[in-house]
């Protein structure tokens, strides 16, 4: 008799459990969560487990990684996919979510999701940071233009260069807000300096990767987009086509369709929402702005002309995902001619 498993994973603990073939419960426990911990008491069991399956998350990967190193059949499923399974059940804990997912993987009903290798991971790490930066830097810069707002003050547009000239020349005699502004000022000032040596160090792991440099050959793909895409994908072969990258990033419309009903609505916004905006923002680039791969740009105009800019600009972002992972996968560089011949196909 077959023999499955599922966990549920938080901070301290992973909730066990093991089932037979026929859904009867074999075992429960609570584990400490680490990969040695885990290994040590799948080991003791008197029987071989078929399947074991966890929830992807933020600890999930590391779990993963260590327990298939010594060579555990574990799975990674779907987030989306296992909430949905669980709509029905009126309790919710840690306990019955692994009798959830031990009954899912005995039943077979569930999606794999990719474990990223350690490379893919740093690089992700790094554009994360880069990012949460970004937006702290933001935020301060748009809570001291709040805070201005309230005396009358107005900033009005600037420059990231002349942002600080502009609110010292503003405050200039009050001292409550000079106090203020140089508090924020010096905070955005040392996130500013942080982003720079985040950027420095990602251009850099460009420069030095071969598949990132690859994709920067297409118009309106730099380093961020490419970064994004390569660690996003990781292995172009865990897909069959290169037209699944589409739908697994969600830029591919949803739909309904029921008896005599039948909707399709707009793109579906699964998967990763970062690859997603960064093909977004390559496609507007290339929408509107003057760059090479006139072709391709040409075939996303006539699709503007017809549906809107909107529209095309979604449109050009899923032939963007495809072209990409076909180059990732034959190592080819970009052609403009052949892309747009294949986007209009």
């Amino acid at each position: 008799m077959k023999q499955y498993a599922g966990m549920d994973v938080s901070l301290d603990d992973v909730s066990v459990c093991v089932v037979d073939e026929a859904g009867k419960i074999l075992l429960e426990a609570k584990v400490a969560s680490e990969p040695a911990a885990l290994v040590n008491w799948f080991r003791k069991l008197d029987f071989t487990l078929e399947r074991i399956g966890m929830e992807a998350g933020p600890l999930s990967q590391w779990l993963h990684a260590g327990m298939r190193e010594e060579g555990l059949p574990v799975e990674l499923l779907e987030t989306r996919h296992v909430r949905t399974a669980f709509k029905t059940m009126p309790v919710k804990t840690d306990r019955k979510d692994a009798r959830g997912i031990a009954q899912l993987m005995r039943m077979g009903w569930f999606r794999p999701v990719h474990c990223k290798s350690m490379p893919a991971q740093e690089m992700r790490a790094l554009l994360t940071t880069r990012k949460l930066v970004l937006n702290k830097r933001i935020d301060v810069e748009m809570g001291l233009r709040g805070i201005l707002r309230g005396f009358g003050l107005k900033i009005g547009p600037t420059t990231p260069r002349t942002f600080e000239t502009r609110v010292r020349a503003l405050v200039d005699g009050h001292p409550t807000l000079i106090a203020v502004s140089d508090a924020l000022l010096a905070a955005r000032t040392a996130l500013t300096e942080q982003l720079k040596g985040l950027e420095t160090r990602l251009v850099r792991l460009a420069r030095a990767e071969t598949r990132v440099r690859l994709l920067m050959s297409v118009p309106g793909v730099g380093v961020i987009v490419a970064l994004t895409y390569v660690s996003a994908i990781d292995d172009p072969g865990r897909f069959k086509s290169s037209k699944a990258v589409g739908p697994h990033f969600g830029l591919t419309p949803r739909r309904y369709q029921s008896g005599e009903t039948d909707i399709a609505g707009g793109i579906s916004k699964t998967g990763d929402a970062g690859v997603r905006a960064a093909l977004y923002e390559a496609a507007h680039v290339i929408l509107t702005r003057p760059v090479k791969g006139s072709t391709l740009k040409s075939w996303a105009a006539r699709v503007a002309a017809r549906a809107g800019l909107r529209k095309a600009t979604v449109a050009l972002a899923r032939k963007l995902a495809v072209i990409l992972h076909r180059m990732l996968a034959d190592g080819t560089t970009f052609v403009a001619d052949k892309a747009a011949a294949r986007a209009a196909a």
